[in-house]
């Protein structure tokens, strides 16, 4: 019985978040591992309904969680999701986002490879979400190449399937709030030799609501994560 954990954080997203849980609540259905598996959203402090929209969407879809923590962004959300997976006991955990730019469809490829690799994360070569984020993955791209001296084709991809064994020992080196856990997990994963495979996944357009992330915060984010990967590739 391999028990599965998909996290998705989700701020703001009364628009989306029915859409999201029955969408992905099909996959979490699938692999079920007899009623153990969940499909998590956290709800990273939202000011609408998104809370009160999955606590009602829970009776009828007895596998989804509704969790809900105080706002700490994108980055501290996700690793509250990685943690709270571990601890519940989840063999494998995959995050995805809850704008519904990732297609569930193209999971199950993922879940084929996953006694072969100890990620498997998504490589963004079909993307519709504007030049600009494009521009700013080959940025961070190019920082992570010079800072960690690995090559990553797309660290920051919300479409990332890990086992749970290899994330717990990876999980601790993650400072407490910080933005890009996800870039920095997926330097951990190659800097300490587990065993990673990229595949291509489509990426969409955010499919409703409005993103909380624009450019300015972007480049904020990404001017303090220069600093943070300096002093985090001492620890890696």
């Amino acid at each position: 019985m391999e028990k599965l954990y998909i996290i998705i954080p989700a701020y703001n997203e009364e628009e989306n978040i029915r859409e999201v849980v029955r969408e992905w609540y099909p996959v979490v259905e699938r692999y079920r591992a007899d009623g153990a598996s969940r499909l998590v959203i956290i709800d990273d402090g939202s000011k609408d309904g998104t809370f009160s929209i999955l606590q009602e969407m829970k009776k009828e879809y007895p596998l989804l969680e509704a969790v809900t923590k105080q706002n700490a962004g994108h980055g501290a959300t996700v690793l509250y999701g990685y943690r709270y997976a571990l601890q519940q006991g989840a063999d494998y955990i995959f995050q995805t986002d809850s704008d519904r730019q990732t297609v569930p469809g193209e999971f199950a490829a993922f879940w084929e490879l996953r006694n072969q690799y100890d990620m498997v994360i998504g490589h963004r070569t079909r993307r519709q979400d504007g030049i600009s984020r494009i521009f700013v993955t080959k940025v961070l791209k190019f920082v992570i190449a010079l800072t960690f001296k690995v090559m990553i084709p797309d660290a920051n991809t919300p479409f990332r399937l890990m086992r749970a064994e290899a994330l717990s020992q990876l999980v601790e080196l993650v400072p407490k709030d910080f933005n890009l856990s996800n870039v920095f997990l997926a330097v951990a994963f190659e800097k300490r030799g587990y065993r990673v495979r990229y595949l291509p996944i489509t990426f969409r357009p955010r499919q409703g609501g409005v993103n909380s992330i624009n450019l300015k915060k972007i480049f904020g984010i990404g001017k303090k994560a220069v600093r943070d990967f300096y002093a985090l590739s001492k620890n890696i």
